[in-house]
């Protein structure tokens, strides 16, 4: 019988799960017995495109339990900037189910030691436990960059100190001067996508802002991310934490305590996959000279307008560079049947390019056709990028993309930061710049960190060290309700 019952609880969105399922492996690992709660649209999808069986024979104590979203697949509001009505169906839905796993245990499963909620869930674990007067370590994982999640805790000293609101186009070269770890890094268009009000004044971000100050009720923390990449903001999150534990990069992470663990016998590789993936690109990489290819990928959640696509488009094409390009069936917005590629790009990709719906990142970014990747700068794909030593051309869409973006160019130097602009010309120079004329700088940052990000998650690594103290504050705690 496992020692511990762990319940982890993502939004589900690819990303959160994504993350989150790498977590739930990392601990089944160490024999605790987890379950994993998603929607049954996730869960759908995870069965089909992501060898879920394979999973679940792996790891007998990791299991998956389901609740309703409300939503058929046609219509689900988890891509694109309509998150939040994902967030408040989700979180009506979850409550009894909360409810019933914190009262309830059986012979065969253990009684739960602990959740680990989506930090973007802000207090609704804490507030079932306490509705019914259940004990429990309530830990709150931060799917998005540390400094991003520092950035939403800032917020209310931004506010008094009248650096936000933001006040319009105007308004978004202001340099921010008052975030401790991050003191003038910051433009007003670096902070989080929520903090910008649409066209009609408004945004979420009273929303995004509240659910983070939440989070101070936790009694743990845990952040994707290692010391190296952001020392001095996660020095500024734990004043307000009592226990933050950094154990990024998970997938790195999980790779390195999966080889570790089985003695040279390899568990199997689980596709972590929402969508169908396609491996073909696999075979067309290996025929493509080393460092020649730009990876372009938006993430599972990017909408783009199809004048924007073009635009890329015709810059990869002038570039004269070898592409790979990840196209998801429901990327462009408000796609009609004016979406036929025109000819001349059409013949620049076949002479040059290579076009999927689905790839498999970690192994697109690690093969050595691979010299820079065009992205929207989600966490776990710049992540994914750092590990590979893979320099990057950020292009963010939301949420915490715009952050990471900045500290890419300006703090870790592996990058360039192309937000709020789509121009052929711009693509087309920022390709070159990566691949050509500024080559040997990138690689030479990008391979430097992508050393520490191995380092942090080897024996003795901070990211190595903090997950085994995590561990055994999880077993402590077990022991103690038992």
């Amino acid at each position: 019988m496992a020692e511990a019952h762990v319940l982890i609880f993502p939004l589900p969105v690819s990303a959160h799960v994504a993350s989150m399922l790498k977590l739930a492996e990392l601990l089944t690992l160490e024999n605790l017995h987890i379950t994993f709660l998603t929607t049954d649209t996730i869960h759908g999808r995870l069965t089909r495109f992501g060898d879920i069986q394979v999973l679940s024979k792996s790891y007998p104590t990791l299991h998956f339990k389901t609740l309703s979203d409300s939503y058929d697949e046609g219509d689900h509001p988890g891509f694109g900037d309509r998150i939040w009505d994902l967030i408040s169906s989700t979180t009506l839905h979850a409550k009894p189910f909360l409810r019933d796993i914190l009262l309830s245990h059986t012979p065969q499963i253990p009684k739960l030691s602990c959740v680990i909620q989506d930090g973007i869930f802000g207090s609704l674990s804490a507030d079932v436990a306490s509705e019914f007067n259940v004990s429990i370590p309530i830990i709150q994982f931060r799917t998005v960059s540390a400094c991003c999640f520092w950035a939403y805790i800032s917020a209310t000293n931004l506010l008094h100190s009248q650096e936000l609101p933001i006040r319009g186009d105007e308004d978004m070269d202001r340099i921010i001067k008052d975030i401790p770890g991050m003191e003038n890094l910051l433009r007003c268009r670096d902070l989080p996508s929520f903090f910008r009000p649409d066209k009609k004044g408004n945004s979420t971000f009273e929303s995004y802002v509240d659910r983070s100050r939440q989070s101070l009720a936790a009694d743990a923390i845990i952040v994707n991310s290692f010391e190296d990449l952001e020392g001095p903001v996660l020095s500024q999150i734990r004043h307000h934490f009592p226990k933050v534990y950094t154990v990024g990069p998970l997938h790195h992470h999980l790779n390195t305590r999966k080889a570790e663990s089985n003695k040279g016998e390899d568990i199997p590789k689980f596709k972590n996959a929402i969508f169908q993936v396609d491996g073909t690109c696999m075979t067309w990489l290996d025929a493509q000279p080393e460092g020649s290819v730009m990876y372009v990928s938006f993430g599972s959640s990017t909408i783009v307008k199809r004048e924007d696509l073009m635009e890329i488009w015709h810059g990869l094409v002038n570039s004269k560079k070898r592409f790979l390009w990840v196209m998801r069936p429901d990327i462009v917005a408000g796609k009609q049947d004016d979406d036929r590629i025109p000819a001349e790009v059409e013949e620049g990709t076949k002479e040059r390019g290579f076009i999927v719906e689905w790839a498999p990142q970690e192994e697109v970014l690690e093969h050595k056709a691979i010299g820079g990747f065009l992205t929207h700068s989600g966490w776990n794909s710049t992540l994914e990028s750092v590990v590979a030593g893979v320099p990057m051309i950020c292009w963010p869409y939301f949420a915490d993309q715009q952050i990471n973006s900045r500290f890419v160019s300006e703090v870790w130097k592996v990058g360039l930061d192309m937000k709020d602009v789509c121009d052929r010309d711009v693509v087309e120079k920022m390709v070159n710049d990566l691949m050509v004329h500024r080559r040997e700088e990138f690689l030479n940052s990008a391979k430097a960190m992508a050393t520490l990000a191995h380092k942090s998650v080897s024996p003795g690594g901070s990211s190595y060290s903090s997950f085994q103290d995590f561990i055994h504050y999880i077993k402590s705690g077990s022991r103690e309700n038992n």
